[in-house]
Parts: C-alpha cells; sequence; structure tokens
C-alpha cells in the first residue's frame, strides 16, 4: 500500500504586500511569494499531525510558498525536500495580472484547452500533474509519501481520477470519488488529501481537516 498526502500549500503573504517595484514578471513574483506569519503557524501545525509522522519522501513545487510549508515536514521526519517544477500553479501567461482578460478564469472553468498566449491550459496543468504524481507513485512503493502543490494544479490533478461538480449555490468545484463526495471547493491554506493506492491503482481518498 502506497500513501500520498497531498498539500495545499500554507496561507501567503499577500493582504498586506504593498507596492512591488521590481522588474520581474508575474510569474516570477507568483513563484517567489512568501509565506504570511499565520501561514507559517499553520504550516508547523500541519506538520504535527499525525499523519504527517513516519514520512518517507516529500516533494514540493519551486514556489516558496509551497517550499516554505514542506519544510516543517522535512525537518519533523529528518528527509530531504525534492522540489519538482511540475508540481507547481498554473501559469498565466501575463507580465501583469492587470493584461489578465476580466473572463478569464470562467473560461478556462468552461474550456480546460483555453489558454493564453504564454500561459497553460487546464488540461496541461492537469498532464504534467498526472506525470508527475504517477512517476511518484511508482518509484515509491509501498512508501508514506508527501506531496505540496497548489490549488488549481491539486483541482486539475484531481480532475483525472474524480468527477468534479460544479454547485451553483455555493459558487464551488465539488470533488467526488467513486460517486462519494470527497471535497466541498472550500480551500484552505494549508489542504490536506490522503490519497490511497494498492499496486499503483488509487483506492480512495480523503480530506483531512
Amino acid at each position: 500500500m502506497t500513501t500520498i498526502y497531498l498539500i495545499r500549500h500554507s496561507q501567503p503573504f499577500r493582504k498586506l504586500l504593498g507596492n512591488y517595484k521590481a522588474n520581474e514578471t508575474e510569474q516570477l513574483k507568483n513563484e517567489k511569494n512568501i509565506l504570511s506569519v499565520l501561514g507559517e503557524e499553520l504550516a508547523k501545525d500541519i506538520s504535527k499531525k499525525k499523519e504527517l509522522q513516519n514520512i518517507d519522501a516529500i516533494f514540493s513545487s519551486n514556489y516558496v510558498r509551497a517550499m516554505s510549508t514542506a519544510k516543517y515536514i522535512a525537518e519533523n521526519n529528518k528527509i530531504n525536500l525534492d522540489v519538482d517544477e511540475r508540481l507547481g500553479e498554473r501559469k498565466f501567461g501575463v507580465r501583469s495580472m492587470k493584461e489578465l482578460p476580466d473572463n478569464f478564469y470562467s473560461k478556462q472553468s468552461l474550456d480546460w484547452n483555453y489558454k493564453l498566449l504564454n500561459g497553460e491550459s487546464l488540461n496541461e496543468v492537469k498532464k504534467r500533474m498526472n506525470d508527475v504524481i504517477s512517476e511518484i507513485v511508482i518509484s515509491n512503493r509501498n512508501k508514506n509519501i508527501v506531496i505540496v502543490s497548489h490549488g488549481t494544479a491539486i483541482t486539475a490533478f484531481f480532475k483525472n481520477i474524480c468527477e468534479i461538480k460544479f454547485n451553483f449555490e455555493t459558487g464551488n468545484n465539488e470533488i467526488y470519488f467513486n460517486h462519494k463526495l470527497v471535497f466541498d471547493g472550500n480551500w484552505d491554506c494549508p489542504e490536506l488529501f490522503k490519497l490511497v493506492f494498492i499496486d499503483d491503482k488509487l483506492i480512495n481518498i480523503e480530506n483531512i481537516r
């Protein structure tokens, strides 16, 4: 049995971020975004969960907020943190978020092939997430693994293995596995999912809160 604990990073530092004067693309700025003070505390707290002890391997995207979340679990388990950029968040493909069309998010939700010139479609995110997580499962059979990624990237991955339904009352994408509601779409930072595989086949998903 192989167990993956799939985690959305802890709370980023955004609410109190003032003027940002740097000759950087939106992508680089996004990758460098740190955790808030509360985010650091929440990352420490989640690392203490009983499920995240006795971890054999830990992987993270190359985004600072993901690595900063993962570091506490790596320290507690005294294991190296492996970084893979394929676990990163969706790339928008704009120099500044001001260039993003007003209907960008709705268009991507309705058409998983839609993307801007230098950005990614949700189907492209889905494929790279599936590729990297499949590789991790195959090379870490019968181990306990942590993967720290991002909300949109995790949702795209779940599209490979789950049914995603839009709830018009809440405005959330609900996630179902084997016709059972796994996640109501109310994302926290951090958010924790437990995925259990037998012979590389996924048999169960649980949202741990």
